[in-house]
C-alpha cells in the first residue's frame, strides 16, 4: 500500500482513538464528580432490644451526600454545630464498696485488668468511662456500715483525731488508681451517705440529722477526706454535701439535711475552708431527685452559699416528666453546672425492649439535652445476688454483673446504653443543636474538641423500625433505626 493510500486508514484509527480518549475522559470526569459529591463517611453502631446487636458496628458503607428531599415516612434530624451548649465531662458509674470488692477480690489479675480496660479504656474494646463517684463512708452497697471516724456510743471526736481513710484502702482506692492508670482523664466525685454517728441527732449512721453544733466539724471531716484521698493518689474534683438529703432510709446510712442547713454548711464552713486550704474541689448541691426543684433553688438563693456552689446534681427516682427541672435550675442560674449523679437499673425492669430505650432517651439523651455535663449510673458492678449489700436496694443491677464464684462478667443493658455515648463523646466535647425528638425517635448530638468529629446518639423507642434522614449542612445520609434500639453515628465534617 502506498503512503498516500494509507493516510485515510490512519485517520480513521486516530479518530477512533480520540473518541475513546474523550469517552474515557468524560467517564473520569463523571467519576470524579460523583466522588466530589460524596461527603464524609459515617460510622454507625447499634444495640437492639432483642440483643441481636450489642454495640455492633455496621459494616455497610455509609456517606453523606447532597441533600435531597426526605422520602415519605422518614424522620429527619437536623444537626447544627454552629449552636453549642455545655462542655461535657463524661459518663460513668459509681465505684461503690460492693463494686470495688468484687473487682478487687473476685477477679484475678488478668480478669481485673481486662474489665477495667474495657470500662475505662479507649481502645477497640474500651467504652471510655471518664467519670466516677465514690462514697465517703458506707452506703447500702457496703459489707458493713461505717464512717471515716467511728467512735463508741457517747464518745465524740471534734478534733478528728481518729479520722482514717483506712476502710477504703483495701478495695476502693486501688480500683480507682487502676482505673486512672488506664484513663488519666478520669474525674472522681464523692458523696457522704451520713456524717459520723456522733455528729447526728440520732447518734447513729442510720436516720437522723446533722447537729447544728457539728456543722463546722462536718465541713472539716469532708475536707480531711479530700486531702486523705489525694494523699492516696485519688484527686476528688467535686463533693456533694449529702447523698439524697431529703431522705432518711431505715436500713442503711442516711441523713436528712434541709436546704437552710446545707446553705449554712456550704456558705459558712465548707466553701471557705476549701478555699483557705487552696483546694480546687468543687461543691455540687442537692444530689437528689428531679421533682424537688425548690430545694437547690433555696440553697442558691443564699448569697454566701451560692458563691461556693459550682453545680447541681440530680437523681432519677421519680417520673421522667420531672427531668426538665434540670433546665429550670440551669435557666435560673446559668453559671452553675448541671450534673446527673445517680440512677440504678434493677430486676424490676428486666425487659430489654422496654428498658434499653428508656435508659438511652432519659439518661443519655434527656439529661444532656437538659444541660448535664456528666452522667453517672449507680453501681459499676454487682454480683449475681444484686450485692454485696447491707440494707437498701434488694434487686439493683450494676453496669456489669460479676459472678462471685467464677469472675465471669455479664454486660447489662446499662453498660450498652451508656457505651453509646461514652465510647464516642470525649471530655471537652460540646453538645450541639439537633432536632427535637419526633415519631418516637429521640436524639442528642456532640462535637468533640480534639478532632472535630460529630457524634449523634439516636434512640427508637417504638415497636417498628424508623427510617431516618440525618442532615448536617448541605448534606444528608439515610439509615434505618431498628425497633427498640439505640444507635451512635460518628463522622468528621
Amino acid at each position: 500500500m502506498s503512503a498516500r493510500a494509507a493516510l485515510p486508514a490512519l485517520a480513521a484509527v486516530a479518530a477512533v482513538a480520540i473518541g475513546l480518549l474523550v469517552a474515557l475522559g468524560l467517564a473520569g470526569c463523571a467519576h470524579r464528580g460523583a466522588a466530589d459529591a460524596q461527603g464524609p463517611a459515617v460510622e454507625a453502631w447499634f444495640t437492639t432490644g432483642d440483643q441481636s446487636r450489642l454495640l455492633q458496628r455496621d459494616e455497610l458503607p455509609r456517606y453523606f451526600n447532597a441533600t435531597t428531599a426526605a422520602a415519605a415516612g422518614t424522620t429527619t434530624i437536623e444537626v447544627d454545630d454552629t449552636r453549642r451548649y455545655q462542655v461535657m465531662a463524661g459518663f460513668g458509674a459509681a465505684i461503690t464498696d460492693a463494686s470495688a470488692w468484687l473487682i478487687q477480690r473476685r477477679l484475678n489479675q488478668a480478669q481485673r485488668q481486662a474489665l477495667l480496660e474495657e470500662l475505662f479504656g479507649r481502645g477497640e474494646r474500651g467504652i471510655g468511662f471518664d467519670l466516677t463517684r465514690l462514697t465517703i463512708g458506707a452506703s447500702d452497697f457496703s459489707p458493713r456500715h461505717y464512717s471515716l471516724d467511728d467512735r463508741p456510743p457517747g464518745e465524740t471526736d471534734p478534733e478528728l483525731r481518729h479520722f482514717s481513710i483506712e476502710p477504703q484502702r483495701a478495695d476502693v482506692l486501688p480500683v480507682v488508681r487502676a482505673a486512672r492508670r488506664i484513663n488519666p482523664q478520669l474525674q472522681v466525685m464523692a458523696s457522704p451517705w451520713s456524717a459520723p454517728a456522733w455528729m447526728k441527732t440520732s447518734g447513729s449512721l442510720i436516720q437522723g440529722r446533722l447537729r447544728p453544733d457539728m456543722q463546722e466539724v462536718f465541713a472539716r471531716y469532708l475536707v480531711r477526706y479530700v486531702e486523705a484521698a489525694a494523699a492516696e493518689g485519688v484527686d476528688i474534683f467535686a463533693l456533694t454535701l449529702q447523698n439524697e438529703p431529703a431522705f432518711e432510709p431505715e436500713g442503711y446510712p442516711g441523713m436528712r439535711l434541709e436546704a437552710a442547713d446545707r446553705a449554712a454548711v456550704i456558705g459558712r464552713h465548707l466553701g471557705p475552708l476549701l478555699a483557705a486550704r487552696g483546694l480546687r474541689t468543687q461543691i455540687i448541691e442537692w444530689d437528689h431527685n428531679w421533682d424537688a426543684v425548690q430545694e437547690p433553688l433555696a440553697v442558691l438563693a443564699d448569697a454566701e452559699a451560692r458563691r461556693h456552689v459550682a453545680g447541681v446534681g440530680w437523681h432519677c427516682y421519680v417520673a421522667e416528666s420531672h427531668l426538665p427541672n434540670q433546665s429550670v435550675v440551669h435557666d435560673a442560674h446559668p453559671d452553675k453546672d448541671t450534673w446527673f449523679t445517680e440512677c440504678s437499673g434493677g430486676a424490676w425492669k428486666p425487659h430489654w425492649p422496654e428498658t434499653l430505650p428508656w435508659m438511652a432517651r432519659t439518661l443519655i439523651i434527656g439529661t444532656t439535652r437538659h444541660w448535664a455535663r456528666g452522667v453517672l449510673m449507680w453501681n459499676l458492678a454487682l454480683d449475681e445476688n444484686h450485692g454485696p449489700r447491707l440494707g437498701g436496694c434488694p434487686d439493683c443491677r450494676g453496669m456489669v454483673t460479676i459472678d462471685s464464684a467464677t469472675g465471669r462478667v455479664t454486660r447489662n443493658m446499662e453498660f450498652y446504653a451508656f457505651a453509646h455515648a461514652s465510647k464516642f463523646v470525649r471530655p471537652g466535647a460540646r453538645r450541639i443543636a439537633s432536632s427535637e425528638g419526633a415519631d418516637g425517635v429521640d436524639n442528642v448530638a456532640f462535637r468533640n474538641a480534639d478532632d472535630g468529629s460529630i457524634v449523634l446518639v439516636a434512640c427508637n423507642s417504638g415497636a417498628a423500625p424508623r427510617r431516618l434522614t440525618v442532615r448536617h449542612g448541605a448534606r444528608a445520609f439515610e439509615v434505618e433505626l431498628p425497633r427498640e434500639s439505640v444507635a451512635s453515628f460518628v463522622w468528621r465534617p
